[in-house]
């Protein structure tokens, strides 16, 4: 449960707000009267709820609305003071938070998957490496957002491995809730750099740079100009670069989705964490009826080392995709993997 943060004598208490008695019976009202009239989908961007409260909103059997949005996510690096006071986050932490979502809501609910989204920062820089392994933990991310229990949502500009913009001056930002924490904190004592650090962490308008379509002015995204600059390295990372790319971020989501849309398995098979412990590997299985998936994620900078567990039988066994160059025929037991190399593979 996400607990009120405090600030110079301000609560932003939700328990004053969201889950009000009554809400429930609200919903299969407009369920009934509206929603059920219409071939449609019914999102709830539903704060302060954990799995138990999000099976109220999304069993389709309460007939109230289709999917929840939750952002438990959202607030692992965060400090307990305010977003702004960046931590470092643990992956146990990050893979215990998925797991209690997907076996939280699996049969009896629904939920809506993204990383990122117009208020928060780009995945590939918060969650991956938007240096030297851009690409390799855009597609790592992708793999995981495709690949698990609920509807994924893909963030524009997340399917050409955008990252967070770095602007040097506070005047080329636009959002106000950064300009107004840049005036708090510089009004508090703290030094300008560190409240870019955080802006360049943080800040919102990382996802509201334009999207970059070419190498044109604006990244092509407007003749005129826009509200708020390009990242600069537009040049680099845009859609037309990308779609002649065989090994682009955007060419991988493309063949992520498709794998998705043929293996029922992905969509609705029951999700199982392996190796809970481990802080360099996120890996899991997912079951439905005699279809089996296996997920190994390396989400670092180093090589890691994997090894199968023994429900997943080595002589039969299909590499669906990778974020690498890999070997199909390679075994599972002492795998070496490379800087966040995804995999996905399929058994019996």
């Amino acid at each position: 449960m996400i607990t009120p943060a405090t600030l110079d004598g301000y609560v932003f208490d939700e328990d004053m707000y969201s889950n009000q008695p009554g809400i429930h019976e609200l919903l299969r009202e407009m369920n009934e009267k509206v929603l059920s009239k219409y071939d449609i989908v019914c999102i709830g961007e539903t704060l302060n709820v954990n799995p138990e409260t999000a099976r109220l909103y999304s069993d389709e059997v309460r007939k109230e609305i289709d999917m929840v949005c939750n952002s438990e996510l959202m607030f692992i690096d965060a400090g307990p003071k305010w977003k702004w006071d960046v931590i470092p986050w643990k992956l146990t932490d990050f893979k215990r938070i998925i797991e209690k979502w997907q076996v939280g809501l699996f049969g009896k609910g629904w939920s809506c998957l993204y990383f990122s989204n117009h208020d928060q920062p780009r995945m590939v820089s918060r969650f991956g490496n938007d240096t030297i392994y851009r690409k390799e933990s855009a597609k790592l991310l992708a793999t995981l957002l495709l690949t698990i229990h609920g509807t994924p949502f893909i963030y524009q500009g997340e399917e050409i491995g955008m990252t967070n913009v770095r602007f040097s001056s506070i005047e080329d930002y636009r959002d106000v809730e950064t300009l107004n924490f840049f005036k708090e904190a510089v009004n508090s004592g703290w030094p300008v750099e560190k409240v870019m650090e955080a802006i360049y962490c943080k800040g919102r308008d990382n996802v509201r740079t334009p999207m970059q379509l070419n190498d044109e002015k604006n990244a092509g995204f407007t003749k005129g100009e826009p509200w708020i600059k390009v990242n600069p390295n537009y040049k680099e990372i845009n859609v037309a670069q990308s779609s002649t790319d065989p090994d682009s971020v955007l060419n991988y989501y493309k063949k992520l989705i498709q794998i998705r849309k043929n293996l029922p398995v992905l969509i609705y098979g029951e999700f199982n964490l392996i190796l809970e412990d481990d802080e360099q590997i996120f890996a899991y299985t997912r079951k439905l009826g005699n279809d089996k998936v296996l997920v190994i994620l390396n989400f670092s900078n180093e090589y890691a080392w994997f090894n199968s567990p023994e429900s997943v039988d080595q002589n039969n066994i299909e590499l669906l995709i990778s974020n690498y160059e890999t070997e199909r025929t390679e075994q599972l037991n002492c795998l070496k993997l490379r800087p966040y190399e995804a995999r996905v593979y399929k058994y019996d």
